[in-house]
């Protein structure tokens, strides 16, 4: 999909104000007797009404109906999309590696294609996310979803989706990312089979992280970020609404569009962004700054320091450092990391890390380059390396993720992922005897 064919509104964050139509917006009260255009006045909140200034998302909606005119929801099968608490199986220690989801082999929207990783925490206490991928190769026309129990971060791998959302339209292409906030009716169109991942994050809000000693710029600008204008739907029929809530799915008929929002003002609304656009901040010296350094966006928990989850991305970047080992240390951590491909090699693994593929390395379990990259990089000439054509991106957990039945029993799953190891050789030299 073109990325120049839509309109955005630039700032994440930022309070915004847009109209489909002119005149729908009205002027200096958010809910007005009667609102412009015959319209209804409804507000949106992500957050509690008492929240923080800095902290506070909300956005007030001027639509063709309100969103209560939908008919009751009976629950509905779920495929291989779970939720929190995952406790299907007992979670194993090992380090965890899968192949690519295969695409459908029938007509299968977005919602349908999603399968589920694993996962922690639970919806129902806000804490944890759910990590997941998607293969979809149909349109969604006559169905809409929302999510109750978290929001959405959207990284497409295969083929660009455009995502209709209540307050417009994001057009997500691989190497750019989309958020749907919790709550948010969209709908999901594609020209063709479509392959990617999301987080679904139970917890705070993303947002941009703090940069500290880094100063005032760097990583990811929020003038990048991207919202969508005013775009609605006045369409009339025989649609269903689907949702998501407390890990469970839900369906109801509806007689008209739910994406009928004519203009809008606030700050809750959906974003894309360009992964390219990323300020990488690296060493010129020697050693390895922590991973961190490469965090696009954080959900924070209520430990200072520790994230619900971090949006973490390695992208094209040059590499200088002196006397250092330049892929990734061997490493035990008490953070729990989910990693996926978009497109190229990523620089840890000599093979098997493929695009559209994932790993998983929970808390103190040891990880890191394998024997062949370990024996190339040793003995690598340190000259300065463009490292180019690749773009990998971790989900970063506070809380262990817990493998769904699908993800331990599938055959996608690498049983031999741990023989990437084992040709790690001794090379101590000890004193003579």
């Amino acid at each position: 999909m073109p990325r120049g064919d839509l309109q955005y509104q630039s700032g994440f964050g930022n309070e915004f104000a847009t109209e489909a139509v002119a005149g729908a917006l009205p002027h200096g009260q958010n809910s007005p007797q009667k609102a412009p255009l015959g319209l209804y006045t409804e507000q949106l909140s992500g957050t509690a009404f008492t929240a923080p200034r800095s902290t506070n998302r909300r956005t007030w909606t001027y639509r063709i109906r309100p969103s209560v005119t939908h008919k009751p929801f009976s629950e509905i099968g779920s495929g291989l999309f779970r939720s929190g608490p995952f406790n299907e199986l007992p979670t194993p220690p090992n380090q965890m590696r899968w192949n690519p989801v295969p695409m459908p082999d029938k007509p299968t929207e977005f919602v349908d294609g999603i399968v589920t990783l694993g996962g922690s925490g639970d919806p129902a206490l806000q804490i944890g996310v759910g990590l997941h991928v998607y293969a979809a190769n149909a349109p969604m026309r006559d169905r809409y979803f929302y999510n109750a129990d978290g929001e959405m971060l959207i990284v497409p791998q295969e083929r660009a989706i455009s995502v209709h959302t209540e307050l417009g339209v994001l057009g997500l292409a691989p190497g750019e990312i989309g958020i749907v906030p919790r709550g948010m009716k969209m709908r999901v169109n594609l020209d063709g089979p479509a392959r990617g991942y999301i987080c679904e994050n139970y917890g705070l809000p993303f947002r941009l992280p703090d940069l500290g000693p880094i100063g005032a710029n760097g990583l990811a600008n929020p003038r990048d970020f991207l919202a969508p204008v005013a775009a609605y739907e006045d369409r009339e029929g025989d649609f269903r609404i689907v949702g998501k809530f407390l890990g469970r799915m839900w369906e109801a008929e509806i007689d008209h569009s739910p994406l009928d929002v004519v203009a809008w003002h606030g700050n809750y609304a959906p974003c894309k962004y360009d992964l390219a656009r990323f300020n990488c901040i690296n060493t010129v010296t020697f050693d390895h700054p922590d991973p961190s350094i490469y965090t696009v966006m954080t959900s924070p928990s209520a430990i200072p320091g520790t994230a619900n989850v971090d949006f973490a991305i390695f992208p094209p970047r040059w590499l200088v450092a002196e006397h250092t080992f330049r892929p990734p240390w061997f490493h035990r951590n008490m953070m729990n990391e989910f990693m996926g491909l978009v497109f190229g090699e990523y620089d840890a693994k000599a093979e098997g890390f493929l695009p559209g593929g994932a790993s998983l390395h929970n808390c103190m379990s040891g990880h890191g380059p394998d024997a062949e990259t370990w024996e190339r990089a040793s003995k690598a000439e340190l000259k300065p390396v463009k490292l180019d054509n690749t773009l990998a991106f971790m989900f970063e957990t506070g809380l262990p993720v817990r493998p769904t039945k699908f993800a331990l029993e599938t055959k996608i799953l690498q049983h031999e992922y741990f023989e990437c190891w084992q040709g790690l050789k001794k090379h101590f030299k000890g004193p003579k005897k």
